[in-house]
């Protein structure tokens, strides 16, 4: 996950020691807000003559087609209109270059991106924009979840309230790129805020209820009277490779897993047994490692530690061993490209 460094949350310095501070330290991109104002130009051209890091511009306007000529004339790599702001629909010229994105507060639906489905990327605003150092509201966890459902091969990208647990998360979730300003600025040095940022976790407030794929966007099935076709099924159509058993009352009984299904299909194979044999039984791993839903980030991070193979998806249950949801990891690998 790339880091946009928010360029205006260090007003104690001179705009220029601020990016020479950024460029040092590597980060990815430079996040500039614009809150209806032209003169953002002559920080992009001064930002320019310093060095190339990608530009990361947010427009936040009603009259997004003053900004078209400046924008011809300045190219960034990033541009974000803000869509409560907007009067009409975009209509964002060709010559315009750079990756165009549309940016949502936490009370818009992610529906309100389909007017925009060629734009590259959404920019979920996590706190009030314009609001330095705001706590990350958690619903947009569900958010994040919901815009990568819907669009999985378009980007995320996250503004405020972004810290070291929040951008562990970020990163598991598959979002692309964090803005990050105030906690930048406000840790010993740039360089341990970004280490933190892209690395580790410090402090645990968030549980993993909080960010989890829910009951009913996981892949199950029913452990009893079940045909071995419908499993195969289930884990085939969840897109997770994997499927949870539970009973009718949801206690999780265990899982079956594409690596559960080839080992099977080997071992039947290995003894000279007829495939057609197969029963769901042989299928089921019932001792498979879960994560209780009150769980910390903290304790999530242990239990990933700690774990003799790598971890793939949780399941997770409550206290009475019910099944709640999934947490998975293969969009880590997505967030890092």
């Amino acid at each position: 996950m790339k880091i946009s460094a928010s360029i205006y949350s260090d007003a104690a310095r001179p705009l220029q020691a601020v990016i020479a501070d950024l460029v040092a330290h590597q980060v990815d991109l430079l996040h500039i807000d614009c809150n209806d104002n032209l003169s953002v130009f002559d920080d992009i051209k001064l930002i320019r003559s310093i060095c190339s890091v990608p530009l990361d511009l947010h427009i936040i306007t009603s009259e997004p087609e003053k900004f078209y000529p400046f924008l011809i004339e300045n190219p960034v790599d990033y541009v974000t209109f803000q869509l409560e702001d907007l009067q009409g629909e975009l209509q964002i010229p060709k010559e315009i270059q750079g990756k165009k994105g549309l940016a949502l507060i936490t009370p818009t639906p992610v529906s309100a991106f389909e007017a925009y489905e060629h734009f590259d990327f959404i920019l979920i605003m996590a706190t009030i924009p314009g609001q330095s150092g705001g706590i990350f509201d958690r619903q947009n966890f569900d958010k994040i979840r919901n815009f990568r459902k819907r669009y999985p091969n378009k980007s995320i990208h996250v503004d405020g309230g972004v810290n070291p647990e929040v951008s562990f998360i970020l990163r598991q979730m598959g979002v692309s790129t964090a803005v990050s300003g105030s906690y930048l600025f406000k840790e010993a040095s740039v360089g341990n805020a970004l280490m933190n940022l892209t690395q580790r976790s410090i402090g645990s407030s968030f549980k993993v209820a909080d960010f989890m794929t829910p009951l009913h966007e996981t892949p199950m099935f029913n452990i009893e009277n079940i045909a071995l076709q419908s499993v195969l099924q289930s884990v085939e159509d969840g897109q997770m490779g994997v499927a949870m058993a539970v009973d009718t009352q949801y206690a999780f009984k265990g899982l079956v897993s594409s690596a559960d299904i080839r080992k099977a299909l080997l071992n039947q194979l290995s003894k000279g047994l007829d495939l057609n044999e197969l029963s769901v039984a042989n299928l089921i791993n019932t001792q498979p490692i879960c994560i209780q839903e009150d769980a910390t980030v903290l304790e999530l991070l242990q239990l990933i530690k700690n774990s003799p193979f790598a971890v793939l998806y949780l399941p997770v249950v409550d206290s009475a061993m019910k099944l709640k949801g999934i947490v998975q990891f293969s969009n880590l690998i997505k967030a890092e490209i």
